[in-house]
């Protein structure tokens, strides 16, 4: 009987044979044990932004800051063209959110009024607690009519957690607010590259977005 080795026996000491290298601890000198290179880095990097860099303080709220176009702030409920709250109560921004701070009521829609016709329901009551809120944007992904939307505004204060609970009258009001002083979001208008990428890029000869083309 041969004592030589198969080829299926070696591949599987191959297979067996430890890649795993350890590496020696960094060696340091008595100098870097005192840390003084590292105090003097340090203090030589907080001079050079003291008195050579551009300053960034802003003078708050006096100056106030311009926002990303893809910020995500306070929420809004859509109006469509006749002026009725746009979202059909599909429950889909509600069943998408993380954070589970949307409350949905559905009603059917009053047949008896033209203006509705169109629609079988509505939201009889629709509610967003903007303190649980993590302001993610997967509720107006989801929302297939664009209903819901998320404002550039920020300062969003109260002085208790019920005045931060916005129902759709709420809602509504800073739809009317924003609109009104021209403060659409950018996924309002939606492009071939998607929400706020089109206003991100400075110009058409701007490179698109990484995996896409100049033309979505």
């Amino acid at each position: 009987m041969s004592t030589a080795e198969t080829p299926v026996t070696q591949v599987e000491k191959k297979q067996k044979k430890k890649t795993v290298q350890w590496g020696d601890d960094p060696k340091i000198g008595f100098v870097e044990a005192l840390y003084l290179p590292a105090i003097a880095g340090g203090i030589a990097t907080a001079l050079k932004h003291a008195f050579f860099k551009k300053r960034s303080t802003a003078q708050y709220p006096e100056q106030k800051p311009e926002m990303p176009p893809n910020y995500r702030g306070v929420h809004r409920l859509n109006r469509d063209e006749e002026g009725r709250v746009k979202c059909v109560a599909c429950y889909m921004c509600q069943t998408a959110c993380p954070a589970n701070c949307i409350e949905i009521i559905a009603a059917p829609a009053p047949q008896d009024d033209p203006k509705w016709a169109n629609r079988d329901k509505f939201p009889a009551t629709f509610t967003i607690d903007e303190l649980r809120c993590i302001y993610c944007g997967m509720c107006e992904e989801a929302c297939p009519v664009d209903a819901i939307e998320l404002t550039s505004i920020y300062d969003l204060t109260g002085m208790s957690r019920q005045e931060m609970i916005f129902d759709k009258e709420k809602l509504l009001s800073v739809f009317d607010e924003t609109s009104k002083a021209g403060l659409d979001p950018v996924r309002t208008n939606r492009g071939a590259l998607g929400p706020a990428s089109e206003k991100s890029l400075q110009s058409a000869d701007s490179p698109p977005p990484p995996g896409r083309g100049k033309h979505g």
